[in-house]
């Protein structure tokens, strides 16, 4: 299983945010918990099934981030003051010294802030394609090139790094592992982690990265779209739903449904058990207890949400592991929904313990 955080340094969050973040900025690590990419990560491999496509776009937005590591780090070096003619051609040093500093974090087509970071992007990818490995060789050797990435590449997550330290270099082969091993793990038929796309998207890819020999961002342009698409219209709606209004995971709420229909059961019988013998009303009392517990629980399962902890701020993301509630605006709705979750449990809680235990007793 792919890491969902890579070592890339991640945007601010928006703490003045007065609305539901978008899928792009829970991608872009611009959310906090409960919201945050940690927590969709969770989400989309144990309730939606469907992690496969989330680390697609990550591995895809990595690459982007290799890609400009290795472009800035050979914007610094001496060959960029002084190209060699044999390796660089004078348009590939053209782009490369027009080059910003390219410091925007990784960004899926059309989501760019600006049109100038899309445009340095553009060029960093012109660039690649000018500069790619095999481009001025003859075809057999480039021939030679092609194949599975070697087991001693490092993958994009090992290598993609913001750190100016020589350790941390990228080398253009690298850049080659990286797309490689995309296309290897998730794109060809009978791929180990094979992701469901239009076929022609599949073999655009494939053309570009094993018969024109491409690596650079651009080629995975339309797949990442068509993923970013796929997660925002299939996966998210149901991601901020369980995170943003409830606190409670899948599991947990059928147990809570299970010891709600017991309470709830086990009051009734109760009631009318001390109703029929004639009980005293303050022994009638105790039928708070059940009562209490079955309205709650089931009143959590209805909303998906326990008050209590909203209340205090935790949120559920696996089995009785629960995360502190950081985004503002989340955590004001948490609060606004478990101030009427436990309006409506009280109300109910209070009309049924009322009726039973006021209601006279008839001994039979």
């Amino acid at each position: 299983m792919a890491d969902p955080i890579s070592s890339t340094p991640s945007p601010q969050p928006d703490l003045t945010r007065n609305r539901l973040p978008t899928l792009f900025e829970v991608l872009s690590r611009r959310t906090l918990p409960p919201v945050d990419l940690f927590s969709f990560y969770i989400y989309m491999r144990d309730q939606q099934r469907s992690v496969d496509y989330l680390d697609f776009w990550l591995d895809v937005a990595q690459h982007m981030s290799l890609c400009r590591h290795y472009v800035r780090e050979l914007r610094r070096s001496v060959l960029v003051s002084t190209p060699d003619p044999e390796k660089a051609s004078q348009r590939s040093s053209a782009i490369l010294e027009g080059l910003g500093d390219m410091s925007h974090p990784a960004a899926g087509p059309s989501m760019y802030a600006s049109e100038k970071e899309r445009d340095v992007d553009a060029q960093m990818s012109a660039y690649l394609r000018e500069e790619r490995p095999g481009v001025h060789d003859s075809p057999q050797s480039s021939n030679d090139r092609r194949g599975r990435p070697s087991p001693k590449m490092g993958t994009p997550r090992e290598v993609a790094t913001d750190s100016n330290s020589p350790a941390h270099t990228v080398a253009r082969q690298d850049i080659r592992a990286s797309a490689e091993k995309i296309l290897y793990t998730f794109l060809l038929p009978g791929a180990e982690r094979e992701i469901t796309l239009p076929g022609s998207i599949t073999q655009d890819v494939t053309a570009s990265i094993e018969d024109f020999g491409r690596d650079d961002p651009e080629v995975f342009d339309v797949a990442k779209d068509y993923v970013f698409q796929a997660m925002e219209r299939d996966a998210f709606p149901g991601f901020l739903r369980m995170k943003a209004l409830g606190n409670l995971i899948p599991p947990t709420l059928i147990m809570r449904l299970i010891i709600g229909l017991v309470s709830m059961f086990g009051g009734f019988w109760a009631a009318f058990i001390l109703i029929f013998l004639n009980e005293s009303r303050l022994t009638r009392c105790w039928l708070i207890l059940p009562f209490t517990l079955g309205v709650y629980c089931l009143a959590g399962y209805q909303y998906s949400l326990d008050p209590i902890l909203a209340l205090i701020g935790y949120s559920e993301y696996t089995p009785f592991n629960f995360s502190r509630v950081r985004e503002p605006y989340v955590k004001k709705l948490l609060r606004q929904r478990a101030l009427m979750v436990l309006a409506v449990t009280l109300f109910i809680d209070a009309a049924l313990c009322v009726l039973f235990i006021l209601v006279p007793g008839k001994r039979l």
